[in-house]
Protein backbone atom coordinates (compact mmCIF):
# COMPACT_ATOMS: atom_id res chain seq x y z
CA UNK A 1 0.00 0.00 0.00
CA UNK A 2 1.40 3.41 -0.96
CA UNK A 3 2.16 6.19 1.51
CA UNK A 4 -0.66 8.29 0.02
CA UNK A 5 -3.13 5.47 0.50
CA UNK A 6 -1.99 5.03 4.10
CA UNK A 7 -2.33 8.77 4.72
CA UNK A 8 -5.85 8.85 3.31
CA UNK A 9 -6.86 5.86 5.40
CA UNK A 10 -5.48 7.54 8.53
CA UNK A 11 -7.37 10.73 7.73
CA UNK A 12 -10.52 8.69 7.18
CA UNK A 13 -10.09 7.28 10.68
CA UNK A 14 -9.50 10.74 12.11
CA UNK A 15 -12.56 12.07 10.32
CA UNK A 16 -14.73 9.33 11.72
CA UNK A 17 -13.44 9.79 15.26
CA UNK A 18 -13.96 13.57 15.18
CA UNK A 19 -17.46 13.30 13.78
CA UNK A 20 -18.37 10.79 16.45
CA UNK A 21 -16.88 12.83 19.30
CA UNK A 22 -18.23 16.28 18.43
CA UNK A 23 -21.06 18.22 16.84
CA UNK A 24 -18.74 19.82 14.29
CA UNK A 25 -17.66 22.86 16.31
CA UNK A 26 -15.17 23.23 19.15
CA UNK A 27 -15.09 26.41 21.29
CA UNK A 28 -11.61 27.48 22.37
CA UNK A 29 -10.07 30.19 24.57
CA UNK A 30 -6.83 31.92 23.62
CA UNK A 31 -4.23 33.18 26.08
CA UNK A 32 -1.44 35.73 26.39
CA UNK A 33 1.77 34.55 28.05
CA UNK A 34 3.92 37.55 29.07
CA UNK A 35 7.57 37.36 28.12
CA UNK A 36 9.63 39.71 30.35
CA UNK A 37 12.22 40.07 27.61
CA UNK A 38 9.54 41.53 25.31
CA UNK A 39 7.60 43.52 27.91
CA UNK A 40 9.70 46.65 28.44
CA UNK A 41 7.57 49.23 30.28
CA UNK A 42 6.30 52.09 28.14
CA UNK A 43 4.64 55.45 28.90
CA UNK A 44 2.84 54.71 32.16
CA UNK A 45 -0.94 54.74 32.38
CA UNK A 46 -1.44 56.29 28.98
CA UNK A 47 -3.54 53.97 26.83
CA UNK A 48 -6.88 52.18 27.01
CA UNK A 49 -8.24 49.65 24.54
CA UNK A 50 -11.10 50.65 22.27
CA UNK A 51 -12.75 48.64 19.51
CA UNK A 52 -11.13 46.12 17.21
CA UNK A 53 -13.47 45.53 14.27
CA UNK A 54 -13.68 42.18 12.50
CA UNK A 55 -12.84 42.91 8.87
CA UNK A 56 -12.13 39.28 8.00
CA UNK A 57 -14.22 37.35 5.52
CA UNK A 58 -15.23 35.14 8.45
CA UNK A 59 -17.96 35.13 11.06
CA UNK A 60 -17.32 36.97 14.34
CA UNK A 61 -16.68 33.79 16.33
CA UNK A 62 -14.96 31.70 13.65
CA UNK A 63 -11.27 30.90 14.11
CA UNK A 64 -10.64 28.22 11.52
CA UNK A 65 -11.49 24.84 10.05
CA UNK A 66 -9.74 21.50 10.29
CA UNK A 67 -9.77 19.79 6.90
CA UNK A 68 -8.64 16.55 5.31
CA UNK A 69 -5.76 16.68 2.77
CA UNK A 70 -8.38 16.85 0.00
CA UNK A 71 -10.10 19.81 1.63
CA UNK A 72 -13.13 18.20 3.26
CA UNK A 73 -14.05 20.16 6.43
CA UNK A 74 -14.02 18.09 9.62
CA UNK A 75 -14.16 20.44 12.57
CA UNK A 76 -14.83 24.17 13.03
CA UNK A 77 -12.94 26.03 15.76
CA UNK A 78 -14.79 28.99 17.29
CA UNK A 79 -13.94 31.52 19.98
CA UNK A 80 -16.08 32.02 23.08
CA UNK A 81 -16.38 35.78 22.50
CA UNK A 82 -16.31 37.78 19.25
CA UNK A 83 -12.91 37.87 17.58
CA UNK A 84 -12.65 41.65 18.01
CA UNK A 85 -13.00 41.19 21.76
CA UNK A 86 -10.37 38.43 21.74
CA UNK A 87 -7.92 40.80 20.04
CA UNK A 88 -8.85 43.69 22.33
CA UNK A 89 -8.35 41.54 25.43
CA UNK A 90 -4.92 40.50 24.23
CA UNK A 91 -3.87 44.11 23.66
CA UNK A 92 -5.25 45.08 27.09
CA UNK A 93 -3.14 42.46 28.79
CA UNK A 94 -0.10 43.44 26.73
CA UNK A 95 -0.56 47.06 27.85
CA UNK A 96 -0.97 45.97 31.47
CA UNK A 97 2.24 43.93 31.48
CA UNK A 98 4.08 47.00 30.15
CA UNK A 99 2.42 49.31 32.73
CA UNK A 100 0.90 51.33 29.90
CA UNK A 101 -2.77 50.62 30.56
CA UNK A 102 -5.11 53.34 31.80
CA UNK A 103 -8.75 53.40 32.82
CA UNK A 104 -11.26 54.05 30.01
CA UNK A 105 -12.27 57.47 31.36
CA UNK A 106 -8.79 58.78 32.13
CA UNK A 107 -6.64 57.52 29.26
CA UNK A 108 -5.29 60.20 26.92
CA UNK A 109 -5.03 57.62 24.09
CA UNK A 110 -7.25 54.84 22.74
CA UNK A 111 -5.83 51.82 20.96
CA UNK A 112 -8.06 50.08 18.45
CA UNK A 113 -8.12 48.97 14.86
CA UNK A 114 -9.20 46.36 12.34
CA UNK A 115 -8.72 42.60 12.40
CA UNK A 116 -7.82 42.07 8.75
CA UNK A 117 -6.97 38.39 9.06
CA UNK A 118 -6.84 35.99 11.98
CA UNK A 119 -7.31 32.27 11.51
CA UNK A 120 -5.83 28.84 12.01
CA UNK A 121 -6.03 25.87 9.69
CA UNK A 122 -5.14 22.20 9.55
CA UNK A 123 -4.27 20.54 6.26
CA UNK A 124 -0.92 18.82 6.69
CA UNK A 125 0.93 21.43 8.75
CA UNK A 126 -1.01 23.15 11.56
CA UNK A 127 -0.82 26.89 10.88
CA UNK A 128 -2.07 30.20 12.29
CA UNK A 129 -1.90 33.74 10.88
CA UNK A 130 -2.82 37.15 12.27
CA UNK A 131 -2.84 40.52 10.49
CA UNK A 132 -4.14 43.56 12.34
CA UNK A 133 -4.28 47.25 11.51
CA UNK A 134 -3.53 49.03 14.80
CA UNK A 135 -4.57 52.65 15.30
CA UNK A 136 -3.76 55.03 18.15
CA UNK A 137 -6.34 57.77 18.74
CA UNK A 138 -5.97 60.90 20.84
CA UNK A 139 -8.98 60.67 23.19
CA UNK A 140 -9.44 64.43 23.60
CA UNK A 141 -9.69 65.19 19.88
CA UNK A 142 -10.54 61.86 18.25
CA UNK A 143 -7.56 62.33 15.96
CA UNK A 144 -5.67 59.28 14.67
CA UNK A 145 -2.04 59.88 15.59
CA UNK A 146 -0.64 56.52 14.51
CA UNK A 147 -1.68 53.63 12.27
CA UNK A 148 0.26 50.58 11.13
CA UNK A 149 -0.40 47.00 10.03
CA UNK A 150 1.29 44.20 11.94
CA UNK A 151 1.26 40.52 11.05
CA UNK A 152 2.68 37.22 12.30
CA UNK A 153 2.30 33.53 11.65
CA UNK A 154 3.09 30.30 13.45
CA UNK A 155 3.44 26.81 12.01
CA UNK A 156 4.03 23.39 13.56
CA UNK A 157 5.50 20.23 12.10
CA UNK A 158 3.24 17.97 10.08
CA UNK A 159 0.31 16.57 12.01
CA UNK A 160 0.42 12.80 12.45
CA UNK A 161 -3.02 11.31 11.82
CA UNK A 162 -4.49 9.28 14.68
CA UNK A 163 -2.16 11.02 17.17
CA UNK A 164 -5.03 12.86 18.87
CA UNK A 165 -7.04 15.96 18.18
CA UNK A 166 -5.16 18.82 16.44
CA UNK A 167 -7.33 21.42 18.23
CA UNK A 168 -4.96 22.03 21.22
CA UNK A 169 -2.02 22.61 18.86
CA UNK A 170 -4.02 24.98 16.66
CA UNK A 171 -5.23 26.86 19.74
CA UNK A 172 -1.61 27.33 20.85
CA UNK A 173 -0.48 28.48 17.40
CA UNK A 174 -3.34 31.00 17.19
CA UNK A 175 -2.55 32.33 20.67
CA UNK A 176 1.12 32.81 19.86
CA UNK A 177 0.48 34.39 16.43
CA UNK A 178 -1.85 36.94 18.01
CA UNK A 179 0.60 37.58 20.84
CA UNK A 180 3.38 38.15 18.32
CA UNK A 181 1.29 40.88 16.69
CA UNK A 182 0.50 42.47 20.07
CA UNK A 183 4.16 42.44 21.08
CA UNK A 184 5.26 43.92 17.74
CA UNK A 185 2.79 46.77 18.05
CA UNK A 186 3.32 47.65 21.71
CA UNK A 187 7.11 47.47 21.36
CA UNK A 188 7.16 49.59 18.20
CA UNK A 189 9.25 52.66 18.92
CA UNK A 190 7.24 54.65 16.37
CA UNK A 191 3.97 53.95 18.20
CA UNK A 192 5.47 54.72 21.60
CA UNK A 193 6.88 57.98 20.29
CA UNK A 194 3.33 59.21 19.61
CA UNK A 195 2.29 58.75 23.25
CA UNK A 196 2.71 61.56 25.76
CA UNK A 197 2.40 59.78 29.13
CA UNK A 198 0.13 60.81 31.94
CA UNK A 199 0.10 59.13 35.34
CA UNK A 200 -3.00 57.17 36.36
CA UNK A 201 -3.99 54.01 38.19
CA UNK A 202 -3.04 50.86 36.27
CA UNK A 203 -5.60 48.05 36.44
CA UNK A 204 -4.76 44.41 35.84
CA UNK A 205 -5.53 42.92 32.45
CA UNK A 206 -7.13 39.57 31.64
CA UNK A 207 -4.95 36.48 31.46
CA UNK A 208 -7.29 34.24 29.52
CA UNK A 209 -9.07 35.51 26.44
Amino acid sequence: MTFRANLLLCWAGLTASLLLSSCGTTPVSLDYQPNPALSTPGPAGSVTVGNFINRRDMADFSLGTIRTPIGTPIEEMVTKVPIGQVVGNSFAYGLSTRKMQAGPHSAPYILGGDVLEFYCQQLVHPYAFAKINVTLIEARTGRVVFSRVYQADREASAYIPMSGSPVPMLRELASRALQDVVDQALNDAALRARIHPRSTTIPSGPNVL
